[in-house]
């Protein structure tokens, strides 16, 4: 089996007839030319010692080079070569540096998750091929080292602020429609956040974090992947641990309450101050029906059933989702270049005040008041993406994008928040809410069905969009 990696510098040997000075990086073996240039010499089986020294009789078969070893045989060598003299090589490369100037000059590049990409003209971002082989790719010419750029710091830390308020916003104000004093008004807001939430999260697991974990994990500067489905296993990876997160608490939560059940009956004053409590309570909300699905109502549309998807546990898996890949947005878009940092901020901005929606529903459907705990868990979304943005600040003069362990972590974090926005977005959300037996919409009127599927599909469409520059 040939092993086969990328060049550590692609070189031109039209004149070198033997290759010296092999040695070995790991399992590969690497020999230099006569002009200094370092290629690789493909072999069936990597020899457990040192490598030869040297292979002679360097010649060219079609556009693949071969070299013959001690033994007569010949080996195949990975590297650009030419065959031209060296008054006609260094002419070409004069024209290869201009004409790789003019198509740099040509090129379009933008920025995904922080590591930017220039595509030529006409070029798509897949780069023509399937499953993201070539899609986090930068451009041929463009270095994996650290970029130098001068960034506008007072304009990041003013924006800082922008995304702040945003965010605070967009997850406080499903919580501010609870006060909402009519009950058409406060059922059809709800309707229509809640699934436009449902459609954003979707949209956010799929185009976002499934796309940008495939572009770190394509890109150029990471290498070959040995393993080629690495995105969707690790979305896969995120998928499980969201559902044995929810199926183990749901677990303990059913286990307790059925201890609590079996407990001793109470005494008969206990009893009565009980039953006088219940029916007070029942007599002090008349106007409660199962009908009215107010926002505060649709935390217990589903009854007592703790694995309802407006638990505490359900939106905490989905706020760890969101918050795994929101603090890698705040880092992300300050290292962005001036460039296109501004078209950037105004796509975060929008991203982070309908996510805040997404989330800020759920909450608001939580029992109990709203503080402290749904405030607690509303500002902790709307602080993750700034505190992002300092620490980005902390280290742009530093950060490298096209570092393979920066990309790996990356990738990473981004399959994990996309597998774990799928399960919920699919499973307690979309799923709970139209299909499994309960869900709000299953017998909903006819104007709060096109309401809900409307705005689930804008939520998709909008944040689907925003897809093309973040």
């Amino acid at each position: 089996m040939k092993i086969v990696l990328p060049v550590l510098a692609a070189v031109g040997f039209a004149r070198a007839v033997s290759i010296t000075g092999c040695h070995k990086h790991g399992d590969d073996v690497y020999c230099l030319t006569e002009d200094g240039g370092e290629v690789q010499v493909l072999l069936d089986n990597t020899p457990a010692g040192d490598p030869p020294s040297e292979y002679t009789d360097c010649h060219q078969h079609g556009s693949t080079w071969y070299c013959v070893d001690a033994d007569g045989a010949d080996v195949e060598i990975l590297g650009e070569i030419t065959s031209s003299s060296t008054t006609n090589s260094t002419s070409e490369e004069s024209t290869d540096t201009d004409s790789t100037e003019e198509s740099t000059e040509g090129e379009n590049c933008h920025f995904h998750a922080g590591v930017e990409h220039c595509l030529s003209p006409g070029e798509s971002e897949s780069g023509g091929s399937t499953g993201g082989s070539s899609s986090g790719s930068s451009s041929s010419g463009s270095s994996c080292g650290v970029q130098t750029r001068d960034y506008d710091m007072p304009l990041r830390i003013g924006t800082l602020f922008v995304v702040l308020v945003t965010s605070s916003i967009g997850v406080f104000l499903p919580m501010g429609l609870v006060k909402l004093p009519s009950a058409t008004i406060n059922a059809w807001a709800s309707t229509i956040i809640k699934q436009f939430g449902t459609g954003v999260i979707l949209s956010t697991a799929f185009v976002h974090l499934y796309t940008h974990a495939d572009l770190m994990f394509g890109n150029e500067c990471l290498g070959g992947l040995e393993y080629e489905a690495t995105t969707s296993a690790v979305v896969m990876a995120g998928i499980f641990l969201s559902f044995l997160t929810e199926y183990l608490g749901h677990r303990f939560i059913l286990a307790r309450s059925a201890r609590s059940a079996a407990a001793p009956l109470p005494t008969d004053n206990t009893s009565n101050v009980s039953s006088k409590s219940a029916a007070e309570a029942e007599a002090e909300a008349p106007h409660l029906q199962p009908h009215q699905h107010t926002l505060a109502a649709l935390g217990h549309h589903h009854g007592g059933d703790p694995t309802n998807p407006n638990t505490k546990l359900s939106v905490l898996v989905m706020e760890a989702g969101v918050i795994f890949h929101s603090i890698l947005i705040g880092v992300t878009l300050v290292v962005a270049g001036d460039s296109f940092y501004k078209t950037l901020l105004v796509v975060i901005v929008f991203h982070q005040f309908f996510e805040g929606l997404a989330l800020g529903a759920r909450i608001a459907l939580l029992p109990g008041r709203t503080f402290p705990s749904k405030a607690i868990m509303g500002a902790v979304f709307a602080l993750i993406t700034p505190i992002g943005m300092a620490i980005g600040m902390g280290v742009i003069h530093s950060f490298n994008g096209q570092d393979r362990e920066t990309l790996i972590a990356l990738g990473t974090l981004d399959a994990l928040s996309a597998g774990i926005l799928v399960w919920v977005g699919v499973v307690d959300m979309w799923a709970r809410d139209w299909v499994i037996e309960g869900g709000e919409m299953m017998n909903a009127s006819v104007g709060h069905v096109a309401a809900g599927g409307i705005s689930l599909v804008a939520g998709m469409v909008l944040m689907g969009v925003l897809g093309k520059w973040a």
